[in-house]
């Protein structure tokens, strides 16, 4: 299309941001700030502990009895009132969003309680009996393709959900033609983003309309819209989705509420008031969506001179639990830029999409672009190295050429525009690369670890709705019939008094939609940015969107301002021929300046904006025949480019492309494994920039999340599913202090495909930063095999090997694992007391003194002579959790020797023992010796000798000492004992 030029100075102007005034002064207003109805009711989500487990019982009869609870629901009633969500491609698998039969995550949710306060509802989360039978969990992507992995689907058959082939070219001839095959192996980690926001949903359900209406801090409403009302059984136009007029983050996250929106709609209908959720932030961590782990094998044909002229893919999706729309998005997200910035013409790709017991996956920053770089600029840095070539002339020689645009890419991408070979020149000169060698060599010379990485990456932007459906075959994509596009929307409105009003669909999170929206018209219209206001808030019953409308896939500068302009512009013409009636001039010798419309040759022939605005409201009679009303416009716009996938699965995946060359210098410390960015260098062309203090705010917040994925965070779970990383002392995010201060530097080629030019720029540098960081890793360290996240510990891995033995022998107590991820435990103790052998004979079997000798009980309730349940509270460092303990006793020798088993089961893990307990009478009264095994199983069981390790072993313990006590004796004097006092000491210590 042909691009529109601009008329005056505002655009590309770092004027001040519109938002900031309330945000800085605490006036936004987010989803916990909105005012509610006086009856609305609080919900709570009742988690599973397990990564895998059958439902095979749940009581909810104490919840319901609860004073203040209204409702309590479980999987079959939130069943009966709804349907499985949509599910991306064609399997027999059903997506629920809670769990029925079965739990197949941490997190999942089990059971909803709403209340009158969130206080009372979480009372009655404590009150929900769950009976679950433990499964094997399958954690590893590649193992849950084994014959024997267990299925998390049974009508599914096994774990692999889809799978699909995709050529062009003739890779084959390449690969047999090629001087060199070179191959790299990438397992890319899971990880998230935090925004400072978490989900949150207000939810109404309307019987006599059968309608629900819901705010929710969503980022949509795209597809999604449709999901959710499918999923409630009603028809789009009974499922009002709004959202609030602020949200603190989110960078893609958010758009995982849609399952709460659902869960919420449905217990505001059986509790008949509306309800309220905000979701907590361990709920976040351990819940919400993160983006998917991939385990990809890339190999390349390569002439000696290290151009390459074939890539082969293999990459294995780990999607999770569950594959939740619009999954498999982030696998697909990047199809059509496979080959990234490089003119290679032979592509083959595998993808498959593996299921597995974590937590389902979804929309992160940069979807797909960090794992697909990842993979490839680590080629690139091997390649050179094998054939003792320069890693930078090794990019350059493969870039696409300047002169090559609009080039279409071998799997279908439309690259609009660009010259990298000029950005990489000037971010080298700009970035002093010369100087960085040789600082580099000074270290080397000094006997430092001192490395040097690239990275060249090409960044998608505004995505074709019709990527997805290349995970379906030609022959199903004609079946289920063409999509494609990236329809945005914009409306300019005026009314009577002149003022203008922008409204899109657009919800932004911090970005700074209503600065550049504001910018954009006000420049169009001659007016000065304060005489334009901007409304960001959707409503979907009064607004206008589309099923490809929401702030997501970067999309904003180029689709949907690019919309506003557009919107603007028919304002414009339309106000132009109106003024030109009045001024005597034809209307293309109107111009627009500092709120007036008048004759370009001769200034002082003007007339107010505002009485031209306004005629349309005060005298719609007075305007010029054919002219039609300037009240509203708007305009929807897709861009032709975006074509649906050809019939040999050619996709341009996305409308615009910009471009990122990194440089990274980094320093390992010798001592400590620790790596310390020393200099980064970022270079982006994206486009014409609208505002160039909020491109520097995009650019800075990805590379800081960048660094965080790089070299601190990972979503890390234990062989039995279990969640290790669920608060913020697990999951490790980069402050300022860890954040360096980045070089930006920037070579615009604008789009010729977008209204202004404008190109994506939000998301590039998770793309880039991590890639580029590991390349400096290995470059220092002379290693291939590098892993994310860089941390100390596993830098300290390459740097000395594994860990040396002591050079004096030390006791050692191995702890065993099981086969589904238990740890193992044993532990025996003894203690002299002075009470009769009947006497604790008679207190093993009294639910009063085990209510006081159980560390941490409530309650203790006899069921039968041999048979009793506890509740107890465990506090394990910040986190504190409920527990239920069920505890029987067998092979009974009155008064001689007892069996005590039982379990525990928990938010943080579960547990099971059996210690046997001898009561020998002695001359002054009694000498207890016990012996225990137990098995522990989730978070407690992963941590490994961290102070989760040893609570377990603390708890039994403490039980024998509390009973000794009780009977009136010491402690016990065993070396078994002497662990159990120190555990506990230390347990003290970090509460």
């Amino acid at each position: 299309m042909t691009r529109l030029e601009t008329a005056c100075g505002l655009i590309g102007c770092k004027v001040e941001r519109v938002e900031d005034a309330g945000l800085l002064t605490g006036r936004g207003r987010y989803i916990d700030d909105l005012p509610v109805r006086r009856e609305t009711a609080h919900l709570a989500i009742l988690r599973s502990p397990h990564g895998h487990a059958e439902i095979r019982a749940i009581d909810t009869i104490a919840a319901r009895a609860l004073p203040g609870v209204f409702a309590v629901l479980t999987g079959e009633d939130v069943a009966r009132l709804t349907r499985s969500m949509t599910v991306g491609v064609k399997a027999n698998v059903e997506c629920w969003p809670i769990a029925r039969d079965r739990v197949r995550y941490v997190g999942e949710p089990v059971a909803l309680v709403v209340a009158e306060d969130r206080y009372v509802a979480e009372d009655a989360l404590d009150l929900i009996e769950v009976k679950y039978e433990a499964l094997a969990a399958i954690v590893d992507p590649e193992n849950a393709l084994g014959e024997d992995a267990p299925v998390l689907h049974t009508s599914l058959g096994s774990n692999l959900i889809n799978e699909r082939r995709f050529r062009y070219g003739d890779p084959d001839e390449a690969f047999a033609a090629a001087d060199h095959r070179i191959s790299i192996r990438i397992a890319y980690p899971r990880n998230s983003c935090t925004p400072i926001e978490t989900y949150g949903v207000i939810a109404e359900y309307d019987p006599g309309e059968n309608a629900y209406d819901v705010t929710a801090n969503f980022q949509g409403p795209f597809s999604i819209h449709a999901v959710i009302s499918r999923a409630l059984n009603v028809p789009g136009n009974r499922m009002r989705l709004r959202t609030p007029p602020d949200s603190g983050g989110s960078f893609g996250i958010k758009q995982g509420v849609f399952p709460y929106v659902i869960l919420a709609a449905v217990a505001a209908r059986v509790a008949g008031r509306p309800v309220k959720w905000i979701e907590d932030r361990l709920e976040h961590l351990m819940a919400s969506v993160s983006a998917t782990n991939r385990v990809t094998t890339l190999e390349a044909a390569v002439a000696s001179d290290g151009r390459i002229t074939a890539l082969s893919w293999d990459q294995l999706e780990d999607c999770g639990a569950h594959l939740r729309a619009p999954e498999p998005a982030t696998l697909y997200r990047m199809h059509g830029n496979m080959t990234g910035a490089y003119a290679i013409r032979n592509v083959a790709i595998r993808n498959r999409v593996v299921l597995t017991n974590k937590t389902p996956t979804g929309l992160n920053r940069g979807f797909g672009g960090p794992q697909v770089y990842f993979a490839l600029e680590r080629l690139i840095h091997k390649i050179a190295d094998e054939l003792g070539l320069d890693r930078l002339e090794v990019i350059r020689r493969n870039l696409v050429p300047a002169d090559a645009f609009p080039y279409r890419t071998a799997t279908g991408g439309l690259l609009d525009s660009g010259d990298y070979q000029s950005a990489i020149e000037r971010a080298c000169a700009e970035g002093n690369l010369d100087a960085l060698k040789r600082q580099r060599d000074s270290a080397r010379a000094e006997g430092r670890l001192y490395g040097i990485g690239y990275a060249a990456v090409v960044e998608p932007s505004v995505s074709n709705m019709g990527y997805i459906t290349t995970v379906l075959t030609p022959e199903e994509r004609a079946k289920a019939g063409p999509k494609n596009g990236a329809q945005s929307v914009a409306t300019v409105a005026i009314d009577p008094l002149g003022s203008v009003t922008v409204k899109v669909a657009s919800v932004p999170q911090g970005q700074g939609h209503r600065t550049v929206l504001a910018q954009v018209v006000a420049e169009r219209l001659g007016l000065r940015l304060e005489d334009v206001r901007v409304n960001t808030e959707l409503d979907t019953s009064r607004d206008a969107w589309s099923i490809a409308s929401g702030n997501y896939a970067s999309r904003f500068a180029a689709a949907v301002a690019g919309a506003a302009a557009l919107a603007a512009d028919r304002v414009r013409d339309r106000l132009a021929a109106i003024a030109a009636a009045q001024l005597n001039v034809t209307a293309d010798s109107v111009d627009f300046r500092a709120g007036k419309l008048f004759d370009r040759d001769n200034p002082d022939n003007a007339v107010s904006f505002g009485r031209v605005a306004a005629a349309s409201h005060w005298a719609p009679g007075t305007l010029p025949e054919g002219t039609g009303h300037v009240i509203r416009e708007t305009v929807f716009w897709t861009p032709e480019q975006l074509e649906a996938p050809t019939k040999m699965d050619g996709i341009n995946s996305s409308l615009c492309h910009g471009f990122i060359f990194d440089i990274c210098g980094v320093e390992i410390d010798r001592a400590t494994g620790q790596v310390r960015i020393d200099r980064y260098v970022t270079m982006h062309d994206c486009g014409r920039i609208l505002h160039p203090g909020m491109v520097e705010g995009q650019v800075r917040g990805g590379f800081a999340q960048a660094v965080g994925a790089a070299l601190y965070e990972e979503y890390a779970y234990g062989g039995d599913g279990s969640f290790l990383t669920g608060t913020l002392a697990d999951y490790l995010i980069p402050t300022v202090m860890e954040t360096p201060e980045p070089l930006i530097l920037h070579h615009e080629t604008p789009s010729p495909f977008t209204p202004l030019g404008a190109k994506g720029v939000g998301e590039g540098n998770c793309m880039s930063t991590p890639v580029c960081i590991a390349n400096a890793v290995a470059d220092a360290l002379r290693v291939e095999d590098i892993r994310l996240p860089l941390s100390p510990s596993r830098v300290s891995e390459w740097l000395h090997g594994e860990e040396r033995q002591p050079s004096k022998p030390q006791e050692v107590n191995p702890i065993a694992t099981g086969g589904s991820g238990e740890r193992l435990l044993t532990g025996s103790g003894s203690a002299d007391v002075t009470a009769t052998r009947e006497s604790v004979w008679t207190m093993l079997l009294d639910p009063n003194t085990l209510k006081a000798i159980i560390p941490g009980a409530h309650d203790v309730r006899k069921v039968s002579d041999t048979h009793f349940r506890a509740e107890v509270t465990l506090g394990i460092g910040p986190v504190k959790g409920r527990y239920r303990a069920d505890i029987r006793l067998s092979d009974m020798v009155e008064p001689e020797a007892v069996t005590l088993s039982g379990g525990t089961e928990g938010a943080l893990g579960s547990g099971r023992g059996t210690g046997r307990v001898t009561l020998t009478q002695t001359a002054t009264g009694t000498r207890l010796d016990y012996r225990y095994e137990a098995a522990i199983g989730g978070k407690v069981a992963s941590v490994g000798g961290r102070l989760l390790d040893g609570a377990a072993r603390v708890v039994i313990g403490q039980f024998f000492q509390a009973l000794a006590r009780h009977a009136g004796g010491g402690t016990p004097p065993s070396s078994a004992a002497g662990l159990v006092q120190r555990l506990v000491a230390v347990f003290r210590r970090r509460r």
